[in-house]
């Protein structure tokens, strides 16, 4: 896949730090900050970028472990988990958001966006994150895979006034069947919000680079993420 992409820097209230753009072909579209899993902005994020900018976004993914160390790239074994888990802890959730608001603002100055829309994408911690950001009222729509940890924001509910696709694995072990229930159920009036379940899908299906990858739900939610954008963007 030909991409026209670069890291560039953003600057934070305490320091700067870099985030991934990929261009689309025509050089111009609709924005998405795409949010990092919890294995930094790795080869997969890139990859996931460089996709919805062939699909004609322009995309930014912010490093948000930058305060640990630039541009942190992780795997997908037991070291990188480790080290995974150990940098979500270390992140001061407030100051990601602030890092997301930073981006969004460097997203929407370029000339490359305009005046079009843009929306958050997240995955996993990004995803939670996504979240938040719709919340936070600081894009147009927000898609959330598998967001670990909404459950326990459901207090925010009340401050999303955009619209919001979610999707989750029905085999997820790291988010409980009870936990995606309480969401559906908070948003069972909001017409805006849209939720997914996949049969067979666990943690982490749309990655490739992962043994949890499930190739059938990770073109479903890709498509229907693209259905969402198409429509809301």
């Amino acid at each position: 896949m030909e991409t026209n992409s670069q890291w560039i820097d953003i600057d934070a209230a305490d320091g700067k730090f870099g985030a991934y753009l990929s261009l689309p072909r025509g050089g111009k579209g609709p924005g998405i900050v795409l949010l990092q899993e919890i294995f930094g902005v790795n080869q997969h994020i890139r990859n996931v970028a460089d996709q919805y900018a062939a699909d004609g976004y322009v995309v930014l993914a912010p490093d948000l472990f930058w305060r640990e160390g630039a541009r942190i790239e992780l795997g997908y074994d037991e070291a990188g988990w480790k080290r995974a888990v150990e940098l979500m802890q270390a992140t001061d959730f407030a100051k990601a958001q602030e890092d997301v608001r930073a981006t969004l603002k460097v997203l929407r100055g370029l000339d490359a966006v305009g005046d079009a829309k843009v929306a958050s994408l997240g995955y996993c911690f990004g995803g939670r994150l996504s979240y938040h950001t719709a919340a936070n009222g600081l894009v147009d729509a927000a898609v959330a895979y598998y967001g670990g940890g909404i459950q326990n924001a459901l207090n925010r509910a009340p401050e999303i006034k955009v619209p919001v696709l979610m999707h989750f694995g029905a085999q997820d072990d790291h988010i409980p069947a009870d936990a995606v229930k309480s969401i559906a159920e908070t948003f069972d009036g909001n017409e805006q919000v849209e939720i997914h379940v996949y049969e067979g899908a666990e943690h982490g299906f749309n990655c490739n680079h992962r043994a949890s990858y499930h190739q059938r739900a990770a073109a479903q939610a890709h498509g229907n993420t693209l259905v969402f954008l198409g429509e809301q963007l």
